[in-house]
């Protein structure tokens, strides 16, 4: 995530999850209920933990299919708090969903969602010029106008459409539609839309298999290269890379950059992303662990301490028990 601050009027660019998988419902809305099941999840990322301008997001939500109705609602609350400023945004997010069978092989999912957002600054631990004596020591309270507690509301929408099969997926998502007013001290400073477009295969190998006797249990066994393209702006970002799941352990490699590209002579290389996850499915629940790390190969270097990044997420039947949850037309996305 970068963010810029002109004037503390601010052009912001949103936060970024290297497990975006792992944050289903910030990536699409229209993943909104996709695992047919009731959900919850937890994400949290520190990005550069070694420099005072480091950013910490936190998220939490949860999603559940209404099977009769073909649809899937979510709600969803993420913070993120940005360097030594204390720049902090909260936003309460409502999601929507719905799926539609468009033939025997493919399934479309149209998704919408609208926020409440909240942004404040906090000056406070910052020091100034005009605070340091001839001996380099603080000698007294600045009288720059710092402005500490502005703070600053808007409402927010996303959409968002997917199309996928039994192997294979593409989605398109649109955050911030309406282009809202984000300044925290008066005028206009526009938040961009943020485009997203993502996709991949999963490639199927013969399962694993547990036997408890009266009964065997499959356990996946699979490839899935995948990729996201992201605009915001003047920014924009590729990420490649592929998860292979050995059921209960997901391990996943990418690159985030653009290798061909050059940025004021040096190549547009940001990172490296490490994933160890584990994942355990059923018939009637499913749990993701994940962690990663970003592997700094920017201008930045290895000296910012990277990314850690943590998921969590649990799923599991709350229909009718003479039912067996749905389990067709699941989209074949990795979990991370």
């Amino acid at each position: 995530m970068l963010m810029f601050l002109p004037a503390l009027a601010g052009q912001a660019q949103d936060v970024q999850y290297s497990q975006f998988y792992a944050a289903p419902l910030y990536l699409n809305p229209a993943f909104t209920g996709a695992t047919h099941l009731t959900r919850v999840g937890a994400n949290y990322r520190n990005q550069w933990p070694a420099l005072q301008a480091n950013f910490v997001t936190m998220s939490a939500w949860a999603d559940h299919y209404i099977d009769d109705k073909n649809s899937g609602i979510g709600f969803m609350i993420q913070t993120d708090k940005t360097g030594i400023a204390s720049l902090r945004s909260t936003s309460f997010t409502g999601l929507y969903a719905y799926q539609l069978p468009v033939s025997k092989e493919f399934t479309v999912r149209v998704g919408a969602a609208a926020g409440y957002v909240l942004r404040d600054i906090n000056f406070t631990d910052l020091t100034f010029g005009d605070q340091f004596d001839a001996n380099g020591n603080i000698s007294g309270p600045t009288n720059e106008p710092l402005n500490t507690g502005e703070k600053k509301s808007y409402f927010d929408m996303a959409l968002g459409g997917l199309l996928y099969s039994k192997n294979a997926w593409i989605g398109v998502s649109n955050s911030h539609t309406t282009q809202p007013n984000q300044s925290l001290v008066g005028g206009e400073s526009r938040l961009p839309m943020k485009w997203s477009v993502h996709a991949g295969y999963k490639f199927f190998f013969k399962p694993g298999v547990i036997d408890h006797g009266m009964y065997a249990e499959e356990q996946e066994r699979s490839l899935a290269p995948t990729v996201q393209w992201r605009k915001q702006g003047q920014f924009s970002q590729l990420d490649v890379g592929m998860y292979f799941t050995f059921e209960p352990v997901v391990l996943g490699v990418w690159y985030r950059g653009y290798p061909l590209k050059q940025v004021s002579g040096f190549t547009d290389n940001e990172a490296m992303v490490i994933l160890l996850g584990y994942t355990k499915e059923t018939k009637d629940n499913i749990l993701n662990i994940g962690y990663s790390y970003d592997v700094t190969i920017s201008k930045l270097g290895a000296s910012s301490g990277g990314a850690h990044e943590f998921s969590i997420s649990y799923a599991w039947f709350t229909g009718d028990p003479r039912k067996p949850p749905k389990n067709v037309r699941l989209i074949p996305c990795p979990d991370f």
